[in-house]
């Protein structure tokens, strides 16, 4: 006897797109912004480097703040940045929803993702490619989400770094670890390199959120906007 239940389709595992801003034309960022929501996007990505933990200058707490009234999306915000803590409390009140950092960058980890929570934003450790993931054995109960790097952060248009995809295998498996001892849902995002050829094997090592710069706003500008540029995005990580 056959059940309705048999025939039902697979449900599409969850993936959240969240275009960088850094590849963005900082000339029109509201408008930017307001494109890849509109072309639906999950996430801004915006990205804060200091000149000091990475080579490079990119954007404040102002910024954040100038594009805010521009989405209703979260704002995920990742500081790349040496100290953190004390940028922190101005990103949040700027208006992020997601404050992502680099335990290297941090003198007492623990005390920095409580310091993101306490200004009511979730909170998140980010991995370098050789950063180990044994920083996350003593916080998983604190963390929203983690953040793995496939290049090494600084600039964007970087090529992905293939041994991400073990990496990402392995916190897929101490996530899931984590919530089948009554742990809470952590997301898994990947930031570097993101590409339509590429994210298929990306988001089947376990990653939910992938973060793409030059692959949406570099992208040859397709019809109606960032659109078709996301929607393929989309596509290409679940082929049929």
């Amino acid at each position: 006897m056959s059940s309705s239940s048999s025939s039902s389709p697979t449900p599409t595992p969850i993936l959240r797109l969240a275009p960088s801003i850094l590849s963005a034309d900082f000339a029109r960022l509201g408008e930017e912004v307001r494109a890849i929501q509109a072309a639906g996007a999950d996430l801004v990505h915006f990205d804060v480097m200091d000149n000091h933990y990475v080579p490079n200058l990119t954007i404040g707490p102002l910024v954040c703040e100038a594009i805010r009234p521009h989405v209703t999306i979260p704002i995920d915000v990742h500081l790349m940045v040496e100290p953190v803590d004390s940028l922190i409390p101005l990103f949040a009140k700027a208006g992020a929803n997601i404050i992502t950092f680099h335990p290297e960058a941090s003198k007492h980890v623990d005390r920095t993702l409580q310091l993101i929570k306490e200004h009511g934003c979730k909170a998140g450790l980010v991995l370098n490619p050789a950063t180990s993931v044994e920083w996350l054995d003593h916080v998983m109960d604190k963390l929203d989400i983690i953040l793995l790097m496939s290049v090494n952060p600084g600039f964007g248009g970087q090529k992905f770094i293939p041994s991400t995809l073990a990496k990402l295998r392995t916190v897929r498996q101490r996530i899931a670890a984590h919530q089948a001892q009554g742990g809470q849902p952590i997301w898994l995002e990947v930031d570097g390199g993101v590409k339509i050829d590429n994210i298929a094997e990306i988001v089947s090592a376990g990653a939910d959120t992938c973060v793409a710069g030059s692959a949406v706003f570099s992208a040859p500008d397709p019809e109606g906007g960032y659109h078709g540029v996301m929607q393929a995005l989309r596509r290409a990580a679940h082929p049929a």
